[in-house]
């Protein structure tokens, strides 16, 4: 597995819609850099209500912190809790890309419907219970509908910094410890 390092440690806070692949890419992108991943919703499964599981992700994830280690966040993605999420990594030194994975909703429903026993209603109110990002909170889009490596090369080229394209990995063999900008992929 590859290891990302950064200059600074980041939070990388992946929302979306349910069904736009947001956890199909946070945990492909923490698998594939040997980040820690939070999913917020997989707490909501040990707690009793939204306020216990919200507690049990804030332990979580201040301990991850700790670390400083770039850690990958899937968010519920309403406004308030990326408020609160950002305060929380900034206080622990880290700073925040918010990357928000778009798919159409059509196209979002359908893989709900496969992977759930969720009906058309349910999906669509979870569709206007998501807040999408404002302007301010500068978030990277990425498409729900484009390859992994797609994906993870435009989260990639933000993280560092220079606009740059990062070199490809060699197809075969080890791959070496790069440098560019902030950003070291070994």
């Amino acid at each position: 597995m590859k290891s990302l390092q950064l200059e600074k440690p980041h939070a990388i806070v992946v929302i979306g819609i349910q069904g736009s692949g947001k956890s199909f890419f946070a945990e492909k992108f923490a698998d594939t850099f040997s980040a820690p991943f939070i999913d917020e919703s997989a707490f909501a499964t040990y707690a009793h209500d939204e306020s216990a599981y919200k507690s049990i992700t804030n332990h979580v994830l201040k301990e991850v912190l700790k670390t400083k280690a770039t850690v990958v966040i899937e968010s519920s993605g309403s406004k308030a809790d990326r408020i609160e999420l950002a305060q929380l990594v900034k206080k622990a030194g880290y700073e925040v890309l918010l990357v928000w994975v778009q798919t159409d909703t059509n196209t979002a429903m359908g893989r709900v419907r496969k992977q759930t026993s969720a009906t058309k209603e349910e999906f669509e109110d979870n569709v206007k219970r998501f807040s999408a990002p404002s302007g301010v909170e500068q978030a990277l889009v990425i498409s729900g509908k484009h390859t992994f490596a797609t994906q993870a090369k435009t989260v990639l080229k933000k993280l560092s910094g220079d606009g740059r394209p990062l070199p490809k990995a060699e197809s075969r063999g080890a791959v070496p410890a790069r440098h560019r900008g902030n950003i070291t992929i070994s």
